[in-house]
């Protein structure tokens, strides 16, 4: 809540009012008529055609704008994904939901919360895949680069199946399993040795190896090493990833033109932002200054329906938006009445 008072950006959703109200907090946001899910949603249907370039370089430098900002002030979103991405009926980009977003510092601090991993999974960076425990601004930039992708191929690129984290139970006789990320079998103290003490029934979540879908994203990008990602080794699931995976060659040249796509300096921003190497990996700011975006055929615009021929219609009402202590759905009409009186 605190950051979401503080932030104030163009490409950001905007705090108008905090209401306390019988024990309920409520955060009232600007409204926004539209999200990038509902729109690839629109592209997606069989008798329409792909995003329009000019809409595509808008929304994205939009968006980059706004991660920018955010990085700039020490902020990282952690769980960027096209529901979270709005866009006005001014064709404003706003990016939303801050609720898993933190300041990190420099040098960086674990944000690991032990069986908390964020970002949702089809769009979580390989280092996290691996057990990686930074969470930095690199993370935001790899799920940026995954909603890139998305929007030109209206389906996600990396759609793997989540592996659920479960219970294991410890007892005193070092029986239990603590197989998390890069796991052992030995029981841990609650100063953080190994011992065989009396932790009988002490009940402790272990963070499962997401192999499948790292398996969708070394089908793709190609099965990373050592020579071109030296940190490769030093996660947690490294001989995970050595055990389970045979040698893919880099395919994303190939997925890009399967898709029909052909502009080559949208693929180039793609293969910067999709870099398994953190240190290469795109900045936000660096990412505004690429080719794609300084190459005006088209040129880049404030508005993401300008030269628009179509309208795209207004957004669904999630199970989000329900009333919290009625559980009633309000409608499109109340939601954006709401909104005016609040701004008023």
């Amino acid at each position: 809540m605190a950051l979401c008072r503080e932030i104030n950006h163009r490409n950001l959703t905007k705090l108008v009012e905090t209401i306390l109200e019988e024990k309920c907090i409520y955060m009232v946001f600007e409204f926004a008529e539209h999200d990038l899910l509902q729109i690839i949603h629109f592209h997606s249907h069989p008798d329409r055609n792909s995003i329009p370039e000019s809409t595509l370089k808008s929304i994205m430098w939009q968006l980059l704008n706004g991660v920018s900002y955010l990085h700039q002030n020490w902020i990282l979103h952690r769980d960027l994904k096209p529901a979270n991405i709005m866009v006005t009926a001014d064709g404003i980009v706003k990016i939303g939901d801050l609720g898993l977003a933190r300041v990190f510092s420099s040098p960086l601090q674990s944000l690991y919360s032990g069986d908390k991993v964020v970002v949702t999974i089809w769009y979580r960076a390989p280092e996290l895949l691996l057990g990686g425990r930074h969470y930095t601004p690199a993370v935001d930039m790899w799920a940026v680069g995954c909603i890139f992708a998305e929007l030109l191929a209206l389906r996600p690129i990396f759609k793997g199946e989540e592996a659920k984290i479960e219970n294991n139970t410890m007892s005193n006789n070092g029986a239990g399993s603590m197989a998390g990320a890069g796991g052992g079998g030995n029981n841990i103290s609650k100063n953080g040795n190994n011992n065989n003490g009396n932790l009988a029934g002490t009940v402790k979540k272990s963070v499962p190896f997401q192999r499948h879908q790292l398996q969708k994203i070394v089908e793709i990008l190609g099965t990373p090493s050592v020579d071109e990602w030296p940190s490769l080794n030093k996660y947690p699931e490294f001989m995970a990833l050595q055990s389970n995976f045979k040698i893919y060659p880099k395919n994303l040249k190939a997925w890009y033109h399967s898709i029909g796509a052909t502009n080559l300096k949208a693929l180039s921003l793609l293969q910067a932002l999709l870099e398994y190497d953190t240190s290469k990996r795109l900045t936000a700011m660096d990412a505004l200054s690429h080719p794609y975006f300084t190459d005006n055929n088209p040129k880049v615009t404030q508005n993401v329906f300008e030269n628009q021929d179509f309208k795209y219609p207004g957004r669904k009402i999630a199970k989000d938006d329900n009333d919290i202590k009625s559980g009633r759905k309000r409608t499109n009409n109340e939601m954006g009445t709401s909104q005016r009186k609040k701004q008023k």
